[in-house]
């Protein structure tokens, strides 16, 4: 018979792994190892959605990694953001330098890379109570600081229209499905021009929801310097708060963001930076495409 410590102990203690549904892990060596443990690859669906940026993926979307992306997402083991985050960061770290080689931003003394997750339609984020994808992309970001990288999570995408629900749509469907729903907030613009773009996202899939990020973010175009950019900044922004709580005691006290950004455009004139973007899992078909 279960003893109450037991009971007690599940309230605290995940009762299986997120991958492989060991018990008493939140994700067992085998499972992070399918997640990180081989450096990440540029991935390509087919067919390839006009517009699509360079994407980097850590690991196929099957088996452990499949099941550990659900399990955040859809069932709420939310303690799985910090190993889904490194995932991230590892993809985030191979278009980096793909890229530019030894940038700056790499040592540390330049702009702070800037996240941009892909949005989940605010009836799904209400569903399932929380945003994954916002969620992984903070602990992301942390991990990136920690490893010398600066970099911070800009929420800036926003669903303008609904959109009906992929998981039946073929790659020609989801992008009609998309197109033209994603829009930049309004003052987005702006602070997109403080640093290198990376779009993020859990999985790709069909390439579809990355398309169209990059469509809404390029669509920002030339934005304006003009004086005031900095005030965005004053004391700490939602952004990283959110990110003090995401991960354990230690990595919320490490490489905490600072409380004032002064603002730095990116390119000539101003102009959006979107050096690429990076998932966690891509569709397997897409490591096949050797095409780097």
């Amino acid at each position: 018979m279960r003893g109450w410590w037991q009971d007690l102990t599940d309230l605290v203690l995940p009762a299986e792994c997120g991958g492989c549904g060991r018990t008493r892990a939140v994700l067992c060596q085998e499972c992070r190892a399918v997640l990180s443990g081989a450096a990440a690859s540029r991935v390509r669906p087919v067919p390839e959605p006009a517009g699509l940026p360079v994407v980097h993926a850590a690991a196929r979307y099957a088996d452990e990694a499949r099941a550990t992306l659900l399990a955040h997402k859809e069932r709420g083991a939310l303690a799985l953001a910090g190993p889904l985050g490194v995932a991230l960061a590892g993809a985030v770290r191979a278009g980096l330098h793909r890229a530019g080689g030894e940038q700056p931003w790499i040592h540390g003394g330049g702009a702070p890379v800037l996240l941009v997750p892909v949005p989940s339609g605010r009836r799904a984020v209400r569903a399932r109570g929380h945003d994954p994808v916002r969620r992984i992309a903070l602990a992301a970001a942390g991990e990136l600081r920690r490893s010398g990288i600066p970099a911070r999570v800009l929420g800036v995408l926003r669903q303008r229209r609904a959109v009906a629900d992929q998981a039946e749509l073929n790659s020609r469907q989801r992008l009609e499905n998309l197109a033209g729903a994603l829009t930049v907030a309004p003052g987005g613009a702006r602070l997109l021009t403080e640093g290198p773009v990376v779009l993020v996202d859990d999985v790709m899939t069909t390439g579809a929801s990355m398309a169209e990020a990059a469509r809404a973010v390029r669509a920002a175009g030339l934005v304006s310097n003009a004086v005031g950019t900095e005030a965005v900044y004053e004391g700490e922004t939602r952004e990283s708060r959110e990110e003090q709580n995401v991960g354990s005691r230690r990595e919320r006290t490490a490489g905490r963001p600072g409380r004032r950004v002064i603002a730095g455009a990116v390119g000539v004139g101003g102009v959006v930076d979107v050096v690429g973007a990076a998932v966690v899992a891509a569709s397997p078909d897409s490591f096949e495409i050797n095409r780097n």
